[in-house]
This record gives C-alpha cells, sequence and structure tokens, in this order.
C-alpha cells in the first residue's frame, strides 16, 4: 500500500503521510506548498521520484515547479507553450492558441525513461522527452481538422484531463478530452486515432449524439493489470471499454450515472469507483446524500457506499481528479469542492474524514 497522498487545492500542495500508531493514522505534513497558489495537478514520477506540479495563477499565468528531494525545495521548471499562432488560424476553434491550464501530467513506463504527457486547456497534449526540461505540443493531434469541432464542457475552450499510458508499451496512448472524445496513438504520438464508438452525448441533437468527436468525456481511467479495459465518467452517463477503447458499453448506475471522477482497481478489471450527483445544472449529490458507488461486475450492478461519509444534507462535488486509490486497490482517497478530504482502507467500505476545512480539492494522488 501507499502511506503518502497529495493533495491538490486552490491554495496549496498538501500532502499527508500514513503514520500506522498514530490516530487518525494520516497526518498532514507541517509544510504546505505554495500556500496560497491554486496547484492544477501534481505528479510523483515513479521512475526517479521526481515531484511535478502546475500552478495556475491566473494573472501571471501557468507555471510548472519540480522537486529532486521530495519536496524539501522546489525549482521552477519549463512551462508546456504553444508555438506562434500562424495567421491563417483565424477561425473560431482556434482562438485560444494560448495555455490556459495544466490539466493532465503523466509519466510513460520504463520502457521510456524521462518521457512525460501533459494535457491542457485548451486541447493541446504536450510531449516531454527529458523529463520535464523542455515540452512540444503534439502537432499530429493538434492539426488534426477534427479538432476544430472540440469545445468546452464546463470551461470556455476544450481541454484534455486524462492521459492513460498502456504499462505493456508506452507508445500507445488513450487522452480523453472534454468536449472531444478519446483518442488513442500507438505510435508514440505520431498518428492518432477517435476512439469513442457506442458513447451517446444527450446534450447534442439526435443525429450528432452518436458522434464519437464531440463526446463530453469527464475522466477516464485505464486497469493496470488488464489495460484493454477502461472505465469513464461522461457527461451522459458510465462506460466501459474492454477492447483498448475500439468500442465503448453504457452502463446504468443508481442513484445517478452523473458525475465527475472513476478510479479503477489495478488488480481486478471488473471493480471500479464513481461518485453520482445531480446532472448538469445542479451539480450537487442525489438527494444531497453524498455516496461513492462501485461495481465489481464490470458495470452489471452498483452499490452505494457511504459509511463515514456525512449525513444528508451535504452538497459536496467530487472534480475529475478528486478521486483515487492506490496500487493495492483497498485504499482510497476523495476529495471534494468543499475542501473535505476522505480515505477508505477497505475498498470503500468505510470512511474516515481527514479533514473537512481545507481549500477546494482539484486533486487527490497517491504517491507511487
Amino acid at each position: 500500500m501507499t502511506d503518502r497522498l497529495f493533495v491538490a487545492t486552490r491554495k496549496g500542495l498538501f500532502v499527508f503521510d500514513r503514520h500506522p500508531h498514530a490516530s487518525p493514522h494520516w497526518l498532514p505534513e507541517a509544510h504546505v506548498h505554495f500556500l496560497g497558489d491554486p496547484v492544477t495537478m501534481v505528479l510523483a514520477d515513479p521512475r526517479d521520484g521526481t515531484w511535478h506540479a502546475a500552478l495556475n495563477l491566473g494573472h501571471f499565468g501557468v507555471k510548472m515547479r519540480r522537486s529532486h528531494d521530495a519536496g524539501r525545495s522546489w525549482d521552477e521548471s519549463p512551462v508546456p507553450a504553444y508555438p506562434p499562432k500562424p495567421v491563417a488560424a483565424a477561425d473560431e476553434a482556434d482562438a485560444a492558441w494560448s495555455l490556459a491550464q495544466v490539466w493532465a501530467l503523466e509519466a510513460a513506463g520504463a520502457d521510456q525513461p524521462g518521457v512525460l504527457w501533459a494535457g491542457t486547456i485548451p486541447g493541446g497534449l504536450f510531449h516531454s522527452a527529458d523529463g520535464g526540461d523542455s515540452w512540444e505540443l503534439v502537432r499530429s493531434l493538434w492539426d488534426r481538422p477534427e479538432r476544430r469541432e472540440w469545445f468546452g464542457g464546463g470551461y470556455d475552450h476544450p481541454g484534455i484531463h486524462s492521459i492513460c499510458i498502456d504499462p505493456r508499451d508506452s507508445r500507445v496512448v488513450t487522452i480523453a478530452v472534454s468536449c472531444g472524445g478519446v483518442w488513442q496513438t500507438r505510435d508514440g504520438g505520431d498518428s492518432w486515432e477517435c476512439r469513442a464508438s457506442g458513447m451517446i452525448a444527450d446534450y447534442m441533437p439526435d443525429e450528432r449524439g452518436g458522434d464519437p468527436n464531440i463526446q463530453d468525456v469527464h475522466r477516464m481511467v485505464q486497469c493496470p493489470s488488464n489495460p484493454d479495459v477502461l472505465w469513464a465518467q461522461q457527461h451522459s452517463g458510465i462506460y466501459r471499454s474492454t477492447d483498448a477503447a475500439a468500442s465503448w458499453q453504457p452502463l446504468a448506475a443508481q442513484p445517478s450515472s452523473f458525475g465527475f471522477t472513476v478510479a479503477v482497481h489495478p488488480q481486478d478489471a471488473n471493480t471500479a469507483w464513481f461518485v453520482p450527483a445531480e446532472k448538469d445544472t445542479c451539480r450537487v449529490p442525489v438527494g444531497a446524500h453524498l455516496v461513492v458507488t462501485r461495481s465489481r461486475d464490470g458495470g452489471a450492478s452498483f452499490e452505494p457506499l457511504d459509511h463515514g461519509l456525512p449525513r444528508a444534507p451535504t452538497y459536496d462535488l467530487v472534480y475529475r481528479h478528486g478521486l483515487d486509490v492506490d496500487n493495492s486497490g483497498r485504499r482510497l482517497a476523495m476529495g471534494s469542492t468543499t475542501g473535505a478530504l476522505w480515505v477508505s482502507e477497505d475498498g470503500g467500505e468505510t470512511w474516515t474524514c481527514l479533514s473537512a476545512h481545507l481549500p477546494p480539492i482539484y486533486c487527490v494522488r497517491f504517491a507511487p
């Protein structure tokens, strides 16, 4: 199991460590990294232990920070930067040609040391071959004509928030775009294929609902032990693929199939967790009752789990990266927009509140 948890918030990066003989077991480190600054994403590279953090400083732009000593010191590192906008790119879809937010950070496998991927708003994917010393926009995806139909889902512009790297071959990368569907490369980014077949966008006219290029995928995860299985929380429902995203099957869950986040068991591709919410404009727990739903049979059924979570009424919303599971598959963490943080040690059966007073939480992530 993993004994360190990163919590990226609107007002800094908090780190919690597990102390088996303390009560409660999880305690925050005394120092808050980047206190007062919005931290949109954090990554601890499992290959060399480097910590990466993305900050969104508003008027001062996006910044990247990197630590080689477990957070004792941080250096400023290069930021993914869009190239100059061509004069010819004057259509509305290309109105945004500059970095607004780093929304995803992932490390490739041991077969590609130093390789990192970053997903951004406004819909650009960036690649680094040197551990973040430099970044390059993946033009093979950015220049595809289909991108001109992508649009924002919640933000003004589209964004790449999910990057799944196949543990069998780091050249195989699958990404999810809000709103732009699911895309996959099998050659390290030289070429791409849209792979959202089977998803339906109920917010579009009937004749466009099945268009894979305009699907609003809220979050997508891949099972490490069976990478052909992916789960997605999409705007219109929950979906699962068993053929490496070639096709997707819809799944019905109660009390709602709407939500933003999903986590998959690392050893059991049939087990996944979601946090349901009221759909569209409301976006609060269904009936003001916060629950986590879990499926252990590939989506045939879902069970609500709420032991240790606050009693109704409660209005916590869990963002796309607000739920994570560690490499054991039993330890989960969940953080909400109201600054509440919970941990479960038994697969979601029971939850312990670590804090109810953090800043709004953007991302929770166990250290590898």
